[in-house]
């Protein structure tokens, strides 16, 4: 950005990609990291934090950018690929600056930062934090209602301290867009303090949806600062097979106490998933399939199939099957593929087309049997059906592959390490 041009607030950089000098992209930026200073001087911005097509995030120090306009990040000469770690005397701007509650210091008044404005120094590739947009009030339920304005840095204070109970709106907010998969990216860099915080403003169902895709150990601290009776409520949002294997790493005292705190349906898909070994067909299986009845018409199913909950694995057939039509289901039919129901009217029904020849899987099938099974017949999910031949679940090629990479492998695809040092 050239000298004396128009300041730029943060919310306007987060996400927009970056580009180096030949025009490539080489990721997005997911937040800024900055250094306070003694003697009232305004914060030091070092560097972004981006993500790079690997979902690996890397620290890009300020000196490498020369302009950020018109939607994108330009940078020059070579972008460093070490992972980024954050160190103790660096703040991360969108992670810990945004809904922080700090006071005005001409009148003592509590305000709320919404966003935070940083500008180049003029003749200088030095970058600093200059201004704060923020809202008068002690935010939550009332927050809307006050007045907003633009401060200076040094028209506040509190940055230098550790906060208890910050908010977590406005970085919420900004997590709106992203896939379940990025957002807990980004709460997997955030502190334990703010990870927690961030938890606790999300919805049932989105935080659901993200805890599916965070390491094991996050979940775990996650699921265990929230409160009892919220902690079940997500439980409950999960895809049962999701759930029971985040409550198998819980103290057995834990988990039984939330499982009674559980709707007793949901409890009893979780249950009943947690009494298979955890690389069997059965461990592996989800207990919510698409079921139809025998009488079902092609038009039937086609609705099912487009309930936009349904991942694309699940949607992709559905399970034809005796009264019940829950699992465990009466009497197991066969298989229509999504494909086959796009052939036929919609008035035919699915007894008519079903996929009978294809035997299905047994509760007890080792996980390499079953991923040779996938591979085989070209599935992307496959029923699991038990002696008396009621349909139990399907296991989809995610949960297969979950259980193929190693252990670890979302702590690996967060922390992979490539490249030189960052220089900072």
């Amino acid at each position: 950005m050239a000298a004396g041009a128009p300041r730029v607030f943060v919310s306007h950089i987060a996400g927009v990609p970056v580009f180096d000098p030949n025009g490539d992209q080489v990721g997005r930026v997911r937040d800024l990291v900055a250094m306070l200073r003694v003697g009232g001087r305004p914060p030091r911005l070092l560097g972004l934090v981006v993500e790079v097509l690997s979902r690996r995030r890397i620290f890009l120090p300020m000196t490498r950018v020369t302009g950020i306009e018109s939607g994108q990040v330009i940078t020059t000469g070579v972008v460093n690929m070490r992972r980024f770690e954050q160190r103790p005397t660096e703040r991360l701007v969108l992670g810990e600056f945004l809904d922080r509650r700090v006071r005005l210091v001409e009148t003592g008044e509590e305000v709320t930062v919404l966003d935070v404005s940083v500008q180049q120094l003029p003749a200088r590739r030095d970058w600093e934090i200059d201004k704060y947009f923020v809202r008068k009030g002690k935010g939550g339920a009332l927050r809307r209602k006050g007045e907003t304005l633009t401060v200076e840095w040094s028209a506040v204070s509190g940055f230098s301290l550790e906060e208890v109970g910050q908010g977590a709106e406005t970085l919420v907010a900004t997590f709106e867009r992203l896939r379940p998969t990025d957002v807990a990216n980004a709460l997997h860099h955030l502190s334990p303090k703010r990870r927690a915080e961030v938890a606790a403003a999300l919805d049932d169902d989105r935080l659901a949806d993200v805890l599916e895709e965070l390491p094991e150990d996050d979940q775990v601290e996650i699921i265990g600062k929230l409160q009892e009776e919220r902690a079940a409520d997500v439980l409950e949002a999960m895809d049962p097979d999701d759930a029971a294997d985040l409550l198998s790493e819980l103290p057995e005292e834990d988990k039984e106490r939330l499982l009674m705190l559980m709707r007793p349906d949901d409890a009893a898909d979780v249950r009943r998933l947690m009494s298979y070994e955890e690389r069997t067909a059965g461990g592996l299986m989800t207990t919510e399939p698409i079921i139809l009845r025998p009488d079902a018409t092609v038009a039937d199913a086609l609705a099912r199939v487009r309930q936009a909950d349904l991942s694309p694995a699940l949607a992709a057939q559905v399970y034809v099957c005796r009264s019940p039509d829950e699992t465990p289901t009466g009497k197991y039919l066969g298989t229509v593929h999504f494909q086959r129901l796009l052939r036929d009217p919609p008035y035919a029904l699915v007894s008519s087309i079903v996929d009978s020849d294809l035997v299905p899987l047994a509760p007890d099938t080792p996980l390499p049997a079953v991923t040779s099974y996938l591979a085989a017949y070209n599935l992307v999910s496959a029923p699991v059906v038990d002696e008396s031949g009621s349909l139990l679940g399907a296991v989809t090629v995610d949960d297969v592959l979950d259980h193929l990479l190693p252990d670890d492998w979302r702590e690996t695809d967060f922390h992979s390490e490539e490249g030189v040092a960052d220089g900072r």
